[in-house]
């Protein structure tokens, strides 16, 4: 039997993750069944069953990439452009219904609120070191603002759609000024 290539695997591992990030984001992920899952994703139960042992490993796994890159820098066009990207995010990927759901699921599931609590701290800690010039303690409040600031920016976008990122922008560049 012919041995089947890491990139293969890889392939088809993403082929599942996308396909359970797009129905997670537009059902829920109590709503999405591994029949929905094996259906969107144009494989049997058995090769998702290879890559996953349960819809739950397919949730924590889908959750734990669901975090967005911060800018090097954070300066007012940065800023702005990260806030421009979450925005595109939501719109073709539904990313901000996904985060929605990560958040209510996490709620419920202690599993999955290490995945969300891990994410938080690893994207408080990077705001926090982009802000060398203030005391450590300091930069930590600023960077749990900033953080909180984002999602709720997040969340607005999963319910209203569309949101003008411009009065997030200017809150979070004040925040961050030295």
């Amino acid at each position: 039997m012919p041995r089947v290539s890491q990139a293969h695997l890889d392939t088809r591992r993403r082929q599942i993750l996308d396909a359970a990030r797009a129905c997670f984001a537009t059902r829920g992920f109590a709503r999405t069944s591994m029949t929905d899952l094996v259906e969107a994703s144009g494989l049997s139960t058995g090769a998702i069953y290879r890559y996953f042992r349960s819809k739950d490993e397919i949730v924590a796994a889908t959750c734990d990439e669901a975090g967005q890159a911060l800018p090097d820098e954070l300066t007012a066009v940065s800023v702005r452009r990260f806030l421009d990207d979450l925005r595109t995010l939501a719109r073709e990927r539904d990313h901000a219904r996904l985060v929605a759901q990560i958040y209510a699921e996490a709620a419920v599931s202690p599993p999955l609120a290490a995945v969300v609590r891990r994410q938080l701290a690893e994207l408080r800690d990077a705001v926090a070191d982009r802000l060398p010039a203030r005391p450590r303690d300091e930069a930590e409040a600023t960077a749990e603002a900033f953080v909180a600031l984002c999602h709720g920016y997040t969340q607005q976008l999963a319910v209203r759609g569309d949101v003008d990122p411009e009065p997030f922008a200017r809150a979070l560049t004040a925040l961050v000024r030295p």
